[in-house]
């Protein structure tokens, strides 16, 4: 997700894995740019079964091109084995909190997991992970998101 604006309180960015892969989540990251004005914001990594989001499609792209092309593809509707960013509605799916944390917008938020901390979603799961905006900002414009995922 780069440069978007949100609609508020949103899911910024989310995946689903399909019933080809396991998906485990290395980094996740959300920042803006555009103001100066300072705001304390809430986020959260969590996952969502199904009704999910209503997304905007994304192809992911990939750290090594001579990698063979994700099993993930775009997708608007947040089913399995696609991904998408900046929710326009979160469907009915309930959420399950996996990390919650705050950020102040002028600096950005970044989560690394190192191995013992990585989340993984199994091949064929029923719910998809998402970096969850809980704060609506003040500031909806020009927002980036993103997670690095393996699929193993």
């Amino acid at each position: 997700m780069q440069g978007l604006t949100v609609t508020g309180q949103n899911t910024l960015v989310f995946v689903n894995p399909g019933t080809n892969a396991s998906l485990q989540i290395l980094r996740c990251w959300a920042s803006q740019y555009g103001t100066t004005t300072s705001q304390q914001l809430g986020i959260q990594l969590n996952t969502q079964v199904s009704g999910f989001p209503t997304l905007t499609s994304v192809t992911p792209s990939q750290l090594d091109t001579s990698d063979p092309a994700s099993k993930i593809v775009g997708s608007t509707n947040g089913a399995a084995g696609t991904c998408g960013v900046n929710a326009s509605a979160e469907g009915s799916g309930a959420k399950t909190i996996l990390f919650a944390d705050s950020f102040n917008n002028l600096n950005g938020w970044l989560f690394v997991a190192t191995p013992a901390e990585q989340y993984t979603l199994p091949a064929g799961s029923s719910a998809g992970f998402g970096i969850y905006l809980v704060s609506i900002p003040n500031s909806t414009a020009f927002w980036n998101a993103g997670v690095t995922y393996c699929e193993v």
